[in-house]
Parts: C-alpha cells; sequence; structure tokens
C-alpha cells in the first residue's frame, strides 16, 4: 500500500462508531428491501410499499455517506478547512436522512402490530437523540473543539 492510502489507526473512535453505525443500517436496510421486496411481490401491501420506499430513498443517502468518510480519510490533511465543514455537513446531512430510514422499518413492525410498531418507533427516536448526543464535539471553553485522540 502507499503512504497517501488510508491509514486505519487514524480514524478517531467517534468515527468508527458512526461508521459502524451506518454500515449496520446499510446493511438493516438492504435485507429488509430484499426479503420484503420479495414479500411485497408475493402478497401487495400498501403499507410496506410505503416503508419500502421510504428505505429505498435512505440507500444513496447511506453510500453516499462511506464515500464523503472514505475521501476525508484520505485527503483531510490537504482539504481546505472550508472544504472539510463542508464534507462534515454533507456527511450528517446523510447520516439524518439514513436516521429517518428508521421510519419505514417502524413501518413494517407496525404492521405487524401496533404495539411494536409504537415501541420500535419511540425506542428509535430515543436512541438517536442518545447517540447524536453522545456523540457530538465537545467543545472547549474557546469554544474551540479539542483535537481528536
Amino acid at each position: 500500500m502507499s503512504e497517501e492510502s488510508v491509514n486505519v489507526e487514524s480514524r478517531t473512535s467517534s468515527q468508527d462508531k458512526r461508521w459502524t453505525i451506518m454500515a449496520a443500517l446499510l446493511g438493516t436496510n438492504t435485507a429488509i428491501m430484499l426479503f420484503q421486496g420479495i414479500e411485497q411481490d408475493k402478497n401487495p401491501k400498501m403499507i410496506r410499499e410505503l416503508a419500502l420506499s421510504i428505505i429505498a430513498a435512505a440507500l444513496p443517502f447511506q453510500a453516499i455517506y462511506f464515500l464523503i468518510y472514505t475521501f476525508l480519510l484520505e485527503h483531510e490533511k490537504s482539504l481546505p478547512q472550508e472544504r472539510i465543514r463542508k464534507l462534515d455537513l454533507a456527511s450528517g446531512l446523510c447520516q439524518l436522512v439514513a436516521y429517518a430510514s428508521l421510519i419505514g422499518v417502524a413501518l413494517m413492525w407496525y404492521d405487524l402490530s401496533v404495539w411494536v410498531g409504537f415501541s420500535f418507533i419511540v425506542s428509535s427516536v430515543l436512541a438517536i437523540v442518545l447517540i447524536r448526543t453522545v456523540m457530538s464535539r465537545v467543545e472547549t471553553d474557546d469554544g474551540i473543539n479539542p483535537p481528536a485522540a
């Protein structure tokens, strides 16, 4: 590998966590699209169609997240700060759209049972708020983000 290739050890723990969450969500959404798509073909339901549409709309944003993530890992030291901010904003937007795909998953569960669907929606919202709160950058007293460890 060349020296310009991505150094896996240089990633921070929070970057790894985001990447892992997004990879799990992408895998889940892809599996749901496959299996529920087959079921939709056999036994069409409007709620399943809506849920699959929401999940399908989120998949490209999940893919773009990984492209941005990899690009930043490879070029972060050579990019101007303004461009890094724009890429971070785009990455955050992709994450939010990916999280919104949980609405489609919730609709699938809701179709199974109102209580299961309701429980999933409530727990998803709480989990997203928790993870976004815990993973948000910590600011020092002077308002500048500390360097990644």
